[in-house]
Formats: structure tokens, sequence, C-alpha cells
């Protein structure tokens, strides 16, 4: 019998899991000391979870090097999950108009673990592009303007929680972490929308507005691009109203909503 934990979930399974999320930071194949190094797992463990993901075409092993990347059938699974996600199709046309009248990039994400995941993109053909996300990007969530809207959207109840999380995983660098998390919250409940001002990275700010989905899952939409191109002034002087603009038109489609700034201070 799998061990399970106190929570109720299995350990092999989240093991796995975690091999297959090294991935995820930019490493195309990596080795099992590599993998074993990365998530703190023994190399006999490793080995014996690669074999498995292998066999379940989650990961496939060069016959020369040895060495492990993901497989066919986690594009299988990602394409399911996506064509789950209507807000995609809806937000798109949206997406894509901001993306041309700002000259920037705009991205949706949606909460996994204690990062954002991006599932739609958009760009504009002119746009200056400093650092290039594509679908299935992972962005930590205290740095980035999209985690920063996504726990701005939640509410008194869900963002300690989701806090005591980043604390843990934050440890040294929480007290720079917090204070950035806690300006943000101050711009959603004055302004409707977080901002990342070269703190994700030096070169690159944007700012972000949460949605509230039917259901009551969250997400956020962001526009943004080189700091040169999107100063702090034009952020929130002409972007951020076509940003909300752009954010209540994807909610009214989907059936969702934007929580305007004094709904925010409610919410905080």
């Amino acid at each position: 019998m799998k061990k399970v934990n106190d929570q109720g979930t299995v350990s092999a399974l989240k093991r796995g899991i975690a091999v297959m999320h090294c991935f995820s930071n930019g490493a195309r194949t990596l080795s099992n000391g590599e993998i074993s190094a990365l998530t703190k797992v023994p190399k006999p463990t490793v080995t014996r979870l690669a074999a498995t993901l292998v066999s379940l075409g989650l990961m496939r092993q060069d016959p020369e090097t040895e060495k492990y990347s993901l497989g066919a059938g986690v594009l299988s699974l990602a394409q399911t999950f996506l064509s789950s996600l209507d807000i995609r199709a809806q937000a798109r046309p949206h997406m894509g108009a901001l993306a041309e009248s700002s000259g920037g990039s705009v991205y949706l994400g949606v909460r996994e673990g204690q990062e954002m995941v991006v599932i739609e993109t958009c760009r504009a053909n002119s746009s200056v592009l400093t650092v290039r996300l594509d679908v299935g990007s992972r962005l930590p969530m205290a740095t980035s303007a999209l985690g920063r809207a996504y726990l701005a959207s939640l509410d008194a109840a869900q963002r300690p929680r989701l806090l005591e999380q980043l604390q843990a995983a934050g440890e040294s660098d929480w007290p720079k972490l917090s204070s950035g998390i806690d300006a943000s919250m101050l711009d959603a409940a004055a302004y409707g929308y977080c901002a990342s001002l070269g703190e994700l990275r030096a070169e690159v700010n944007s700012i972000a507005v949460g949605l509230i989905l039917p259901g009551g899952e969250r997400a956020a939409i962001n526009c943004g691009g080189p700091a040169f191109k999107f100063p702090e002034s034009r952020l929130r002087e002409e972007i951020a109203p076509k940003l909300l603009a752009t954010a209540r038109a994807v909610a009214s489609e989907i059936g969702g909503f934007v929580i305007l700034p004094e709904q925010q201070s409610k919410a905080a």
C-alpha cells in the first residue's frame, strides 16, 4: 500500500509530480543526480519514479546520455486542461486588442500551488521582448504582477492561508517579499490593480488585475514589457485604465467579475 500522510495525500505521487516540476524552470534534460538534487529525493527513489513516469509516457529517457526529459503524455494532459478553460477563447480577442494598443505583452494566468501559470499570451507585433513567456510558463506569486493580483482577489479568509505558505517558502527573503506584497495590496484597494516594477526581473515592469471566475475560482490578467518602454508613470496613467477595461470585458463575457477598488479594501 502506498504511504499516505496526515493530509490524506500519497507521498509517492507527490514525489513523482515534483520530479516533473524540475523541468518547469527551463531545463530540457536532467540527469538522475540533477533531479535528486532539485527534489531532495534520494537517487534510487528518483530512478524508480522516473521509470514509472517513462512507462506512462510522461517522461522519456535518452538511450545515449541516459538523461530525462518530459514526454508527449504531458502535452496531452496540458491540451486537455487548456481545452477545458473557456476563459482563454473569451479573453483572447480582448487581450490581443490591449497588446496592440499598448505595444506590450498581455498574459492570462491561474494559480498552481505557490506559482502562477500562464494559460494565454498575446503580444503586439511591434513589441520589444526582453523576456518571453509562453503558455505553461510559471511565475512566482510574491514578485509577479499576476501573482499579486491573484492574492488581491482572494477574500479575507483565503489570503492569509496562502501568505503563510509563501512565507514558509520565502524564508529569509520574506521581509522583502512581504513589503512588496503589502504595497501591491494597497494599490489593489486604491486603484484595482497590482504592480511589479523591476521586482520579478529588473528590466521588466507590469501591472495586473484579478478576475473572479464563475464558481469562485480566480485568475489574473496583466500587461507590461521592458521598463524603458513601460515606466511606472505610463503603466499607471495610460495602461491601467485599458487593462481594467479589458479585465471587465473578459469577466463580463464569462459571467465573472472584477473586484472594484472599494470592494478590494473590504476583502482585505
